[in-house]
């Protein structure tokens, strides 16, 4: 090739750093499409009650992240090929592609930290909503389908109720996956949180680590971009 010195140890570099972009983008794809079949989160997820449905937010997030994964694929091996070919055509391109990413990320973190806690709120506030109308509820057959719903949260996350003992404990107690030990469960407000804040946490990771990188991409793919320009043989 004719970049040679320092130019061509700065080319093998980039190139090093897009394999592992790709490898991340296809990790992030790997881990959304694993967030998007989860048994615990499509189980409550995919609940519905009286024309109330779960809240689709963190849905919306997890596409976001397959798109994200399948597009850092994208520019990932075009880097690499940029690199390896000396392509200055396509290093711009592959530059602009990663300015692009770098500023949705940046976007799409500052949402993200403004919004952490909404999905586990919402999902919640769901969970109330069905736990209200079940006490409130006369009609058996609408009281047995709260149920269904509750129990199912009470199943998947080893929990029950809000964490408030009151006089209708009789009803709650069924319940449970252990009516016996329901002082001893933690309560579901609890769980929920837990539950999502651990993914949000591994999203949060997750882009932190691509993001360095990608600086790092940018930074050698200018300075390849300009020591190819300089090249005697161009």
């Amino acid at each position: 090739m004719s970049v040679e010195g320092c130019t061509k140890c700065i080319k093998y570099m980039l190139f090093f750093f897009n394999f592992i972009f790709w490898l991340a983008g296809c990790v992030i794809l790997g881990v959304s499409l694993w967030l998007r079949h989860d048994e615990k989160t499509s189980s409550l997820l995919a609940l519905k009650f009286e024309g109330t449905e779960a809240p689709s937010t963190f849905y919306i997030s997890v596409y976001i992240l397959i798109a994200v994964g399948a597009v850092m694929m994208f520019v990932g091996f075009l880097g690499c090929y940029g690199a390896i070919q000396e392509s200055q055509c396509l290093l711009g391109t592959f530059f602009a592609c990663l300015v692009i990413l770098f500023a949705c990320e940046v976007a799409a973190g500052i949402w993200g930290y403004i919004h952490k806690d909404q999905i586990s709120k919402d999902v919640i506030g769901f969970y109330d909503t069905v736990y209200d109308r079940g006490l409130q509820e006369t009609i058996a057959e609408k009281k047995e389908a709260a149920a269904a719903v509750l129990k199912v949260f009470h199943e998947s996350l080893q929990c029950c109720g809000k964490g408030q003992i009151t006089s209708v404990i009789s009803w709650a107690t069924n319940l449970c996956s252990e009516p016996n030990l329901l002082k001893l469960n933690p309560d579901c407000h609890t769980k929920i949180k837990e539950l999502f804040n651990d993914k949000i946490y591994l999203i949060g990771i997750a882009a932190l680590v691509v993001a360095v990188i990608m600086i790092f991409e940018m930074i050698f793919s200018m300075v390849l971009c300009c020591g190819i320009r300089n090249s005697p043989v161009y």
